[in-house]
C-alpha cells in the first residue's frame, strides 16, 4: 500500500512558509524591523525564496514528489546554497557563523517537516498491516 501524496501546492507552500518563518526569526534576534520594516524584511527573504521555488521547480520538472525525505535533502541543500549565493551576489552578509545557522535551522525546518510526516505515514501503515 502507498501512502498518499501531498498536493504539490500544498509541498511548495509550507517550505516557503518555513523560510519566511526562518528569515522573520533572523531579523527578531538581531532586533531589526520585521512588519515595521517591509522593505528590509523582504530583501532579507528574497534570496532565500527564489532558491527554494527554484529548487521545487527542479522537482516540479522532473516529476518529484517533494514532501519525500529525499528530495526534501535537494530542496534543503538548493535553498541553502543558491539563498547564500544570491546573498553574496546582492551585497548581504554571509559571514561563516550565519552560513552555519542557515544551513542548519533550514535542515531542522525543511527536513524536519518531511520526516514527522514519514514517521506519520510510517506508523499508519504499521497499524495497517
Amino acid at each position: 500500500m502507498t501512502a498518499p501524496r501531498m498536493p504539490i501546492a500544498l509541498t511548495i507552500v509550507v517550505d516557503v512558509i518555513l523560510v519566511a518563518v526562518f528569515c522573520v526569526i533572523g531579523r527578531l534576534s538581531h532586533a531589526e524591523g520585521v512588519f515595521s520594516d517591509v522593505p528590509g524584511l523582504l530583501n532579507t527573504m528574497w534570496p532565500f525564496l527564489v532558491a527554494v521555488l527554484a529548487a521545487h521547480a527542479v522537482m516540479l520538472l522532473r516529476r518529484t514528489h517533494a514532501d519525500r525525505m529525499l528530495p526534501g535533502v535537494v530542496i534543503w541543500a538548493v535553498t541553502v546554497v543558491v539563498g547564500l549565493v544570491l546573498r553574496a551576489l546582492s551585497g548581504q552578509g554571509t559571514a561563516i557563523a550565519f552560513m552555519i545557522v542557515a544551513t542548519l535551522t533550514l535542515a531542522l525546518f525543511l527536513i524536519g517537516w518531511r520526516a514527522v510526516v514519514a514517521l506519520t505515514r510510517w506508523m499508519r501503515r504499521r497499524r495497517l498491516a
